[in-house]
Parts: structure tokens; sequence; C-alpha cells
């Protein structure tokens, strides 16, 4: 799966690391729905960490179409709201 973090770049993640950002991504949407904007907050920064530590990133060079975008770290609660609802970032 190729993962764009918006305004940083693309980063190629193995099907276990996928499932784990579709987990904590499911877990960001129900702290949206719920209002908790400390639980999205930590959710959230652990998705853009996963991608980060976990993912390698793909060259500047190549084109690659992304699979998921990821919003940017210093997304508001109130743009979470647009972005993490229903199935989330990444459907399934």
């Amino acid at each position: 799966m190729i993962v764009r973090i918006a305004t940083e770049g693309q980063y190629r993640l193995s099907d276990d690391h996928a499932q784990k950002l579709n987990e904590l991504d499911n877990a960001a949407v129900e702290a949206v729905e719920t209002g908790n904007e400390a639980a999205f907050r930590d959710l959230f920064g652990q998705m853009i960490e996963l991608v980060r530590r976990d993912g390698t990133p793909v060259d500047d060079g190549d084109i690659e179409t992304s699979d998921v975008i990821v919003p940017p770290s210093d997304l508001s609660f109130e743009e979470a709201a647009e972005e993490f609802s229903g199935e989330g970032l990444i459907p399934g």
C-alpha cells in the first residue's frame, strides 16, 4: 500500500502495517464521532508515527498513485470531523 502524508511525502507499507493503520483509522473515526479530541489526537499521532517509522519512503522521482492520503499532522479537530467519518481514510 502506498500512503501519502499530505505536505510530507509517500511511503510504502507492508500488508501487516497497512492493517494496523486501518485499525487506527477506524478507532480515530470513532473518537471523532464521539467528540473525544484527546483520543483522536493520540490515535492520529500513532497513525502518522506508524507510517513514518514502518513505511519505506517512496523516492520523489517515482510516480506512484497513493492508496491512502493521511492529512497533515497539524490537522485541526474540526477538519478531522470532515476527514474521519464513515469508513474513514481507509475503506473496509
